[in-house]
């Protein structure tokens, strides 16, 4: 089954969403605000992604209140220990993901 990794205060994964429910897509909401990913999950979207550096949302209020443009850090444990900071939402399907609103990224899904 589908998952849309993100949080509700993101527009884009609202969005997200919103375009499955349109298209009568099933698929189940993960709330990274209450839900923690586990190890299989964060394994299937760093694989979608080799640099998981552009994972991170360096746009987002997170990114920018922890200070985390001025510091050294490795990608993936950054996202393990702070999940806000990934680019949402998170489309994940087995083992394929895609990091980012489109409907591109969408269609892939479909």
């Amino acid at each position: 089954m589908l998952e849309i990794i993100g949080t509700m205060k993101s527009k884009d994964t609202q969005k997200a969403i919103r375009y499955f429910k349109e298209r009568r897509v099933p698929f189940q909401f993960v709330d990274l605000a209450k839900a923690e990913l586990g190890e299989k999950v964060w394994r299937s979207i760093f694989s979608s992604q080799p640099d998981a550096a552009m994972l991170i949302d360096k746009e987002s209020k997170a990114y920018r209140d922890g200070g985390y443009e001025w510091m050294e850090y490795d990608p993936k444990e950054l996202l393990i220990e702070h999940p806000e900071l990934l680019i949402q939402p998170v489309l994940r399907e087995r083992e394929k993901a895609r990091s980012g609103w489109s409907e591109q990224n969408a269609e892939a899904f479909l």
